[in-house]
């Protein structure tokens, strides 16, 4: 009836770049570098999702050596991914996400954050948590040479099907 699955993704912090985590531009002077928009928090819930689904993951699905997906909205991935999971005959009960980052500060960006991936997953925002950490100054996140985030996906048979 239930599946879970996990996810996990890092991208290095350049000058030049938006940063975007959770679907949302976050004001900051860094970005992160990668094949899409590099969205560390959406790519780790992609393939939580997948990783749920045993379908894979995301580099399979999206491949960086696809000019499709050159600076993609990694949005538009996870409503890809969601369209599999319902092919599949699931659906989203819960997702959790922890972003660990010693910069920005991204409290003030939780509730839009849960917001925009509640819209893209099409649940009630209620169903989604992020939740944002440092690392008290230690490792490549701590230093702030890079951001990563974690996922988890809770899926149930849909009703639907």
């Amino acid at each position: 009836m239930y599946r879970i699955g996990q996810g996990y993704d890092v991208h290095r912090l350049v000058p030049g770049r938006d940063l975007r985590l959770c679907g949302i531009k976050v004001p900051y002077e860094l970005g992160l570098l990668g094949h899409s928009d590099a969205d560390v928090a959406i790519h780790a819930l992609c393939d939580a999702i997948l990783g749920a689904l045993a379908m894979r993951d995301i580099g399979y699905h999206f491949p960086d050596t696809s000019e499709e997906y050159s600076g993609a909205d990694s949005k538009l991935l996870l409503a890809r991914v969601c369209e599999m999971m319902r092919d599949a005959g699931r659906e989203i009960c819960n997702v959790d996400i922890t972003i660990c980052a010693q910069r920005p500060k991204l409290s003030g960006y939780i509730g839009e954050m849960r917001e925009t991936l509640a819209e893209v997953l099409g649940v009630d925002p209620g169903c989604v948590s992020v939740k944002a950490t440092t690392t008290e100054h230690l490792g490549f996140t701590g230093r702030g040479e890079g951001i990563l985030a974690m996922a988890v996906a809770l899926l149930r048979k849909s009703d639907i099907n």
